[in-house]
């Protein structure tokens, strides 16, 4: 498919939620177009809705109004199933927090998304082995998350993310949560899978290094969205 083309829109979205008695609007007519391999920072100051944006980009949410059109299939028109079904398909997520279970293995956490999908075991592992490989992971498959840094535990959420071959990958405040080294170690592998896998990233972010990395920035401010 061409680079040029728009993987995902995002149509005049709106997002309000009550507070007691107050309305708190987030969105107020969001635009936001992401071409196929671009890697998207989404900034702004704290509270302003960059996560709220990328839940509803990711189809995690839904908006109050406007529509996500995805490869132009209008995410929202689909029913839940339908849409949950769309999501686990195309798109993978990175949280602030890794979210890796426990008593699990790094191998293990990386493929359950593949095993809830289905297929052959053999196929599965060999899949998972080779992506902890390629966030540079491989002597660590074994290990429990507790046994991992704070930056190979985001790594191997990172690679979680990749299992199913997201056509988007969606990051919010990936690096918030690591020191230094850390950080760079993961902007450095956010920024090789887009240039290497052409891999499309949108993710929120306040660290000023990782957005500079991005190939297009868009800031949000006053519930509205604009690419600078």
């Amino acid at each position: 498919m061409p680079e040029n083309e728009v993987i995902l829109e995002g149509i005049d979205l709106h997002k309000s939620f009550q507070t007691g008695a107050a309305r708190l609007d987030v969105l107020k007519g969001v635009n936001l177009k992401v071409y196929r391999g671009e890697m998207v920072a989404v900034i702004g100051a704290s509270g302003v809705g960059k996560s709220t944006l990328l839940h509803i980009l990711g189809a995690l949410d839904r908006p109050d109004k406007g529509n996500v059109n995805l490869n132009r299939t209008d995410m929202f028109s689909l029913d839940d199933r339908e849409l949950a079904h769309l999501r686990n398909e195309t798109i993978g997520f990175v949280f602030q927090f890794h979210h890796l279970l426990p008593e699990f293995t790094a191998l293990e956490n990386v493929i359950m998304p593949k095993l809830i999908a289905g297929g052959e075991m053999d196929d599965i592992k060999e899949k998972g082995e080779s992506i902890l490989a390629e966030v540079g992971l491989a002597d660590r498959k074994d290990h429990r998350p507790g046994e991992l840094s704070g930056g190979e535990q985001q790594r191997v959420a990172v690679a979680r993310a990749l299992i199913n071959d997201p056509q988007i990958l969606v990051a919010d405040e990936p690096s918030g949560n690591l020191d230094k080294d850390n950080k760079e170690n993961l902007h450095q592998l956010l920024t090789t899978l887009n240039r290497n896998r052409r891999q499309t990233i949108i993710l929120a972010t306040h660290n000023q290094e990782l957005s500079q990395r991005a190939t297009k920035v868009c800031r949000l401010k006053d519930g509205k969205a604009e690419v600078i």
